[in-house]
């Protein structure tokens, strides 16, 4: 909603300077978006005559021009404008004056090797219009040196506010100042149309076919007028806030659509043919509109039409054939209330938008249906003459009266503030609402203009705004004694921690069906009767998914089908291993393929490395790890002697990831040939799935928080020692036994060298493990990293029964 600061003050009688006035009107909530005043941005522009024009020596568009701008001093300017010539008074710009509209600050520059001072401008150049063919081109006694933005009169601010969708109110001029005026920022010029007595009854008459698409309509005709261009003051209004100024009566209308939020429509009566009827269209009826387009109506519009047909779109816009021009003698105006919906639901069907469209589908003020046309009936006559008929109203002209009991404390136990209440009769009544009584209990009446207040919280919010916001005290919650509850659970915080886990890991996260097919189902361990769908979309999509790797492998697989074989992907979502809650879990898991590797080197002139076990151990890992897993705690198992081993992984490249024998929290690996078969995958692939619910939860313990990073001043020492064991020994019991001698001291233990072969007895293999110890009191002596290791063998010995290698 635009407006000019010389238009406020035609309904505000004020002294307030245009700031406060911009920063008064965003507090009481007509937040102000732009303030734009030309003659502050335009200052440095002065009038200026070019006394002579030479053409330039070395440019064949281009003219050295000699430039009075008031000071005696004569100024070269080099000027590319066609129209530029000797005894032109035209705009001139010294150097240091910004340009807008080409985003520029002239400072003296050559062009081709001739200096030029300063700029003569066009009318694109001070953004005035459009127009850039040449420069400004004023009358011959427009005075030399003056600002041009004073002679002009462009010294009217202009204020663009942001509108809520339930302020239809202040969508005219006259709305804002009421607000205003409420606000204290001035005297409210509430001046009610006067009515105009017809001289003739109307020939046209008006049938409403469908009360509920239109209200209440309102029409006149009057003749004998004579149409032409509206006068300067109008057109000045219209061009301030963007409008093209058409013709007396079609500005007419526009005006008070601004000015009082009043849309209404003019037709040419001599092309209006029988009477008026408001009716639904019919499917596949046309209308040529005003804008030159031509729309499809179906019977889901409104429309107004008389016995040629369509003549408009009932609030949206009018049509081509029945518009007025410079030939009009008799005019019909029209104001109506239409159905907000209706007309919300048809713009958005033909994509049409308007200054009506905007206004009606917010809802008009019903009151103001007559007086509107009353005003507009004053305008025209006061603009092109001619003789008024008697108004013609069908359907109602008011809507219905609302009355709120209303709490006076509601203000206080809304708001929080004590507002007397003298000072709310005051401020309801500027606002236009009536309020009867004394308390504790009021009547407030509700103007017809705010259909936005039904309720006692929408007169609070009205005290509220105009009391000013900033008055609202500054109350905390409640938190009471209790610790506050955490917002999200914890099964939700480790699928967030997961997904960023993984998407850091390099991998890409996909969203597949809940369902598969039953061979892929029984594959995962799925399958039972009553996972099967009663009534599935596609016979591949037929049971409750037990598991997310085959459709991630799915994914992958089609992925390299389209030439994009080196994918990573992962989701985090809900596997279904019986119908039972407890048997429903969140997982976390990925696919690997081809040469998307974590260890990052995929295709390159160095080498390739293909994706392998240990990358889907490392993203199984990384979930653990961001999850909260105790890692510490976490035991690698193979597929040897475990009867629940998943038959879709490899035996010999796979492991299980668990903590205890009991509590499995996952599986990785390669997928089994077999596994690739089914799911009509080709290999390598490999895969990793996590059970989220499988993590134990940390323990609670209240002690003090440690710091997130310890560092010690001390060096590190690191011990390698080699083992000879049984080949069945893990790995991982030797690096458990190790660090177990001394938690706070050891703080890595890794397994670097697995050996069987010439050396080694059959059945035995040697495992080495290297040691860091971390002292964090004083360096470490020898005989104390002795006395360490020493400890570290017996506990392997005593562990595994392995020996250390000599």
């Amino acid at each position: 909603m635009k407006f000019t600061f010389s238009w406020l003050k035609e309904h505000l009688d004020t002294d307030e300077p245009i700031e406060t006035i911009a920063d008064k009107l965003t507090m009481i909530g007509l937040e102000v978006e732009h303030l734009e005043d030309k003659a502050k941005a335009l200052a440095p522009f002065v009038i200026a005559k070019v006394i002579s024009a030479e053409q330039h020596p070395n440019a064949d568009r281009l003219r050295v021009c000699m430039v009075d701008a008031g000071d005696g001093k004569p100024l070269q300017v080099v000027c590319g404008a066609p129209n530029a010539r000797a005894g032109i008074v035209s705009v001139f710009s010294p150097p240091g004056t910004y340009i807008p509209g080409k985003n520029i600050t002239l400072s003296v520059g050559t062009i081709r090797g001739v200096e030029s001072h300063g700029m003569l401008c066009s009318a694109a150049e001070l953004e005035l219009s459009e127009d850039h063919d040449g420069i400004i081109e004023l009358p011959a006694d427009a005075p030399i040196g003056k600002s041009y933005a004073e002679w002009a009169g462009l010294g009217d601010p202009v204020i663009e506010i942001n509108l809520t969708p339930n302020r239809q109110d202040c969508t005219g001029v006259h709305g804002i100042a009421r607000d205003l005026a409420a606000a204290d920022m001035g005297k409210f010029k509430d001046q009610a149309p006067k009515q105009i007595k017809g001289e003739f009854p109307s020939p046209v008459q008006v049938k409403i076919e469908d009360p509920s698409l239109c209200p209440g309509f309102a029409l006149r005709l009057v003749r004998g007028v004579k149409n032409g261009p509206s006068p300067e003051w109008l057109q000045k209004r219209l061009t301030s806030i963007g409008l093209r100024p058409i013709n007396a009566l079609v500005d007419v209308t526009n005006f008070l659509t601004f000015d009082r939020a009043r849309p209404l429509h003019v037709f040419d009566a001599a092309k209006v043919k029988g009477n008026l009827t408001v009716r639904r269209a019919k499917n596949g009826e046309t209308l040529l509109a005003l804008d030159g387009k031509t729309y499809t109506l179906d019977d889901s519009m409104c429309v107004i039409a008389d016995d040629n047909g369509v003549e408009s779109l009932a609030g949206i816009m009018g049509g081509e054939a029945s518009g007025c021009d410079e030939n009009t003698t008799d005019v019909l105006i029209e104001s109506a209330l239409w159905n907000e919906i209706n007309i919300a639901q048809t713009g958005r069907k033909l994509g049409v938008n308007s200054d009506a469209r905007y206004r009606f589908e917010r809802g008009v003020d019903p009151a103001f249906m007559v007086p509107g046309l009353e005003m507009a009936t004053k305008l025209v006559l006061d603009l092109c003459g001619g003789t008024p008929s008697e108004i013609v109203v069908a359907g109602e002209t008011h809507g219905d009266d609302r009355v709120i009991d209303f709490p006076l404390a509601e203000v206080k136990r809304l708001a929080g503030i004590d507002v007397p209440l003298p000072e709310m009769k005051l401020i309801l009544n500027r606002l236009g609402f009536m309020v009867a009584g004394a308390g504790p209990v009021v009547k407030v009446a509700v103007p017809s203009w705010r259909s936005d207040v039904h309720g006692k919280a929408d007169i609070v919010e009205e005290i509220v705004r105009i009391v000013g916001v900033d008055s609202v005290p500054l109350t905390p919650f409640e938190r009471g004694d209790a610790p506050r509850k955490p917002v999200l659970t914890q099964l939700q915080v480790r699928t967030r921690r997961a997904k960023r886990a993984l998407a850091a890991r390099g991998m890409l996260e996909a969203v597949t069906w809940s369902f598969v097919s039953k061979p892929q189902a029984e594959l995962f361990g799925g399958g039972q009767p009553e996972l099967a769908l009663a009534n599935p979309i596609a016979s591949d999509l037929s049971d409750m998914r037990p598991s997310l790797i085959s459709g991630l492998v799915a994914a992958a697989q089609a992925n390299a089908d389209r030439g994009f074989s080196d994918v990573a992907l992962f989701e985090v979502g809900q596997i279904f291993k019986g119908t039972r809650p407890e048997d429903q879990f969140m997982a976390a898991s990925g696919v690997r393929r081809a040469l998307a590797s974590s260890k990052g080197i995929g295709r390159h002139w160095s080498g390739s490395a293909t994706v392998d076990a240990l990358d889907a151990k490392a993203d199984a890992l990384a979930v653990l790890a961001a999850a909260g897993a105790p890692m510490q705690a976490l035991q690698i198992g193979d597929s040897k002697g475990s009867k629940n081993f998943p038959a879709w992984l490899h035996p010999g490249r796979s492991g299980a990831i668990q903590i205890g024998p009991q509590n499995v929290l996952g599986y990785f690996g390669e997928l089994h040939p077999r596994a690739l078969e089914t799911l009509k995958a080709d290999g390598p692939l490999v895969a990793f799935e996590v059970i989220l619910e499988r993590i134990p939860d940390a323990k609670a313990k209240p002690t003090r928080a440690k710091p997130l990073l310890e560092l010690s001043p001390f060096q590190p020492v690191s011990r390698d020692f080699a083992f000879i064991v049984d080949r069945g020994v893990k790995a991982g019991d030797i690096a458990r036994a190790a660090q177990g001698v001394d938690k706070k001291l050891i703080t890595g233990v890794t397994v670097f060298d697995v050996y069987e072969g010439k050396g080694i007895d059959d059945g035995k293999k040697s495992i080495a493990i290297a040691v860091t110890l971390q002292p964090r009191e004083k360096t470490l002596t020898d005989q104390e990293i002795d006395a360490v290791a020493a400890k570290i063998v017996g506990e392997v010995t005593k562990k595994t029964g392995g020996v250390l290698r000599g």
